[in-house]
């Protein structure tokens, strides 16, 4: 993790049960629309949030950011005129603005869609902020570099010698509450549960326990819009070209001269930092639309890779459109 600070999250299993049963009636619905990048969530969520009389939330950490609109691939303005959408253009580049604030800030936001009797449609491929909206994060205070080294190390030399439940085993031993919620397998949560202990003296179930993961206020319908692996490549690659042809070497310099250069997180982000060697003069659009449609793919993957961990998610084809609307209108009827 390359932060300074830690967030320990909810595992899969911890998430609340959102099944229709005694008292879900009363909690207002959230509909979740993510998916890989370039998948056709914001088409989706528009023409459901006109169906149902909802409103998007966004959940792109990209889309958060003034002035960046091409590369973010955010909605345009005429779309975002045929019904309310929330959480764009948010903050400037150059402000930090974390998972934990987006959190509390959507969350807010959803209250008052809500209040209104209108459906909260949370949008976007950023599984953090997904996660900071459903469940909340903690502030885990510095990451100890050294005894996670010494931990992912113990790790793998259990691995390599056939043994590699030996760091969940000492877990149980400490805590069997968090032991018995985190997979075997996992060895990121097992290794955050062990450093929670060690450096807090706290069990990692007294803190979750602590913050109420399980309280959440409405029930959630997790949809992820997928079109499969080759049509989507080809989705990719389509709109890496058209975000060329429509100025994203443009906009880049033109944030540029708002101040806001390549040393910024925000502009080290797909598309932006293709296209700023090509705004400096030392390389070719060429080669950085090449390297953009590779690095897409790769986070595509990884975006697919996040969503399959999640529990009852509905796996969709865009072009199932309809089939989209008759799950979310169930889900809205309760």
């Amino acid at each position: 993790m390359s932060s300074d600070t830690s967030t320990l999250q909810p595992n899969s299993s911890d998430a609340p049960d959102d099944s229709v049963g005694e008292g879900a009636e009363s909690r207002p619905p959230v509909v979740v629309v993510t998916g890989p990048t370039g998948s056709g969530k914001t088409d989706l969520s528009i023409g459901l949030a006109k169906r149902f009389e909802g409103e998007i939330i966004n959940a792109d950490s990209m889309q958060i950011f003034r002035y960046m609109d091409i590369g973010t691939a955010k909605p345009s303005q005429e779309e975002r005129l045929t019904l309310p959408h929330h959480l764009f253009d948010a903050a400037n580049p150059d402000e930090l603005y974390s998972a934990g604030r987006f959190g509390k800030e959507a969350r807010a936001v959803a209250e008052s869609v809500h209040r209104r009797n209108r459906v909260v449609f949370l949008t976007g491929g950023t599984g953090l902020y997904i996660r900071a909206f459903l469940d909340g994060l903690i502030e885990t205070g510095s990451v100890d570099r050294v005894l996670r080294d010494r931990l992912e190390n113990e790790q793998q030399r259990a691995a390599e010698a056939g043994d590699p439940g030996r760091l969940h085993r000492r877990l149980r031993e400490y805590d069997a509450d968090a032991a018995e919620r985190i997979h075997p397998n996992d060895v990121r949560r097992t290794i955050r549960a062990l450093e929670i202990q060690q450096q807090s003296g706290q069990r990692a179930s007294a803190v979750r326990e602590a913050h109420g993961f399980r309280d959440r206020p409405f029930r959630v319908l997790h949809l992820c819009i997928d079109p499969g692996r080759e049509v989507l490549a080809e989705r990719i690659d389509r709109r890496a070209e058209e975000m060329i042809n429509s100025g994203l070497l443009r906009e880049v310099r033109d944030l540029n001269d708002r101040g806001y250069g390549a040393d910024l997180r925000p502009m080290q982000a797909i598309g932006y930092r293709h296209v700023q060697p090509v705004a400096d003069g030392s390389d070719t659009l060429a080669n950085a639309l090449e390297a953009m449609k590779a690095d897409t793919r790769k986070f595509a993957r990884r975006q697919r890779t996040w969503v399959r961990a999640l529990p009852d998610v509905h796996w969709h084809d865009p072009a199932e459109a309809e089939a989209v609307f008759d799950r979310v209108g169930e889900f809205l009827q309760g």
